[in-house]
Parts: C-alpha cells; sequence; structure tokens
C-alpha cells in the first residue's frame, strides 16, 4: 500500500543546511496502523507533509496505493486523509459548515458517506452549530478527522492528533483510530507520546531525521537485551547520578517517580541496593522491571 524510498528533506539554516528526513525507507501494508513515535523536531511533520503532496522531497520517493507523491499528487489526493498538528480547520465556520465545505471540495456529501463517520460525528452532533474556533481540544480532533474521512480516503494520514488533549480524549481517539482500521483504512499516525507506542501494529522510533528501529511493539522491547531495574529511594533528585556512579551499572534516567538502571550483567540488585545505602541513601527499593518503548527509545539515542 504504501512504499517509501530514501525519502529526504533538507532545509537552508543560514551558510549551511538542516537535515530534516535523511533518506528514509519504510513499507506499510495495506490496513495496518503503523506509528511514527519520536520527540519535537524529529522530523515527522517533514516526513508526513511530504507524503500528503504538500512538500517535495529532496531526494527518494514514495508511492502510496500506487501513486507517486509528486508525479501523481492530484491523483493520490483522492485517497488520501490528511490531519495536520495544528487545527487547520475554518475557526470562524460551524462545525456542520466546515465538514459540507470539505465534503463538496472532494465533490461528495455528507449524507453520502455518513455511515464512516458517524460514530465520530454523533459524539460532535450536539454541537453541530458551534464555530470550530470554540470548540474544546478533543472536539477539534474529532471534527478533524470526520472532515479527513467525509471523501472515504484509503490511507490516513495523522501527524500528532492527540498533542494538547486530555488524557480521556486521547483514549477516544485511538478507539476512533481501531475502528476505522478495522474498517481497512490504512493509517499512518505520529505522537511523541511513547504510551500511545502499544497501540499500533508497528512502529518506527524517530530522532533527527532517521528511524533508530522499526518493528512491533512487543518485537522493540524484546531486542532490550539489558537488565533493567526501577529504583527509588529519599533524595530523588540526587539519585540518578548516583546510581550512574555505580559499576554494575551501564546507564540510569528518571522515569516517572523512579530512577531506571540499565545493568551491565544478571544478578546485581543487592549490589546496587548496598553501593546507594553507602552513599547514604535511605529508604532505597531497587526491583527488576520490564522494559518500555521509552527505554527502548532511550537506550538506542545513547552512542
Amino acid at each position: 500500500m504504501i512504499s517509501v524510498r530514501n525519502i529526504s528533506k533538507k532545509y537552508p539554516v543560514g551558510k549551511g543546511e538542516l537535515t530534516a528526513v535523511n533518506q528514509l525507507s519504510f513499507d506499510v501494508a495495506p490496513g495496518e496502523l503503523f506509528g511514527i513515535i519520536g520527540p519535537d523536531g524529529a522530523g515527522k511533520t517533514s516526513l508526513f507533509r511530504m507524503l500528503a503532496t504538500l512538500l517535495l522531497p529532496d531526494g527518494g520517493e514514495a508511492l502510496i496505493g500506487g501513486c507517486h507523491v509528486v508525479k501523481d499528487y492530484k491523483q493520490l489526493r483522492k485517497k488520501l486523509g490528511y490531519m495536520p498538528g495544528r487545527f487547520s480547520l475554518y475557526q470562524d465556520l460551524t462545525v456542520e459548515e466546515n465538514l459540507r465545505f470539505f465534503a463538496t471540495i472532494f465533490h461528495t456529501s455528507i449524507d453520502e458517506n455518513y455511515g464512516l463517520i458517524r460514530d465520530i460525528y454523533e459524539q460532535i452532533k450536539p454541537f453541530k452549530d458551534r464555530r470550530a474556533g470554540k470548540l474544546s481540544g478533543g472536539m477539534k480532533q474529532k471534527l478533524a478527522l470526520c472532515c479527513a474521512l467525509i471523501h472515504r480516503p484509503t490511507v490516513l494520514l495523522l501527524d500528532e492528533p492527540t498533542t494538547g488533549v486530555d488524557a480521556v480524549s486521547r483514549v477516544e481517539f485511538w478507539q476512533m483510530l481501531q475502528g476505522l482500521k478495522s474498517g481497512g483504512i490504512t493509517i499512518i499516525v505520529s505522537t511523541p507520546y511513547m504510551d500511545e507506542a502499544s497501540l499500533c501494529d508497528r512502529i518506527a522510533l524517530m530522532q533527527q531525521g532517521n528511524f533508530l528501529t522499526t518493528g512491533t511493539p512487543d518485537g522493540i522491547k524484546a531486542a532490550f537485551a539489558k537488565p533493567l531495574l526501577a529504583v527509588k529511594a529519599d533524595r530523588m533528585h540526587q539519585l540518578v547520578n548516583a546510581v550512574r556512579e555505580a559499576p554494575v551499572v551501564e546507564d540510569s534516567y528518571a522515569f516517572g517517580e523512579w530512577a531506571h538502571a540499565v545493568m551491565r550483567e544478571e544478578g546485581h540488585d543487592r549490589e546496587l541496593e548496598s553501593f546507594l545505602s553507602a552513599k547514604g541513601f535511605r529508604q532505597v527499593v531497587v526491583q527488576q522491571t520490564e522494559p518500555t518503548v521509552e527505554d527502548c527509545f532511550l537506550k538506542l539515542m545513547r552512542p
């Protein structure tokens, strides 16, 4: 369905240039939900804009449903639903007016494709006469998704659709994506939230224009080869640096209320606990923990 080969994008910066997307290659199967996970500045939006035919690549090529993103852009736009990270609908139009406008652009109507958006639109229908700019963040995202779907695309490109919305709206949005996927739509979604990675069929971890790795969330976590410990003590603000000093520790970083310690070898839990106690830490807790996608991302970022 989607085939990307060596696609790249550079921007002029002063007398030099910044490589936003560095010769990426990947494939997405029909009906797959493919996630691109990475922080701000990783290059996700530049990649999405190239796939959405809004930005010309500097090198490489991409085919979506057999259409070339540059040579066949007019034909491809009929197959694509694109939702940019920034809310881009008409704020002065009402919910219903926005939806009718986008339907008209694609020479269709709300009634003709209502079955596809029904479950989503019913949640915002009570506010159909409200201006889009007055909607909450979650409602804006639902409206934007309806507008991206109104012409019945076969591929959805969603650039950070859950950024800036509340936790409940994030859960609801991913439930909607799973419903669309079950209907056969191919979805590429980007997000800075590592916890959303497990909701995708496959993911790519992206940093500084490169994919650090690709695979299933479980497969990526299984490739974390080192023992991992979760550590807690009374002086948490000093704990990470102290853990790093332990000879049995390869790396350490803050992880929520804990510090995670990547160990050099198995079986040194007590040794780490004794090391920290000797450093003056109290109420030391050291326990084994399973790696998350975020642990894998941080490990891959290290030189």
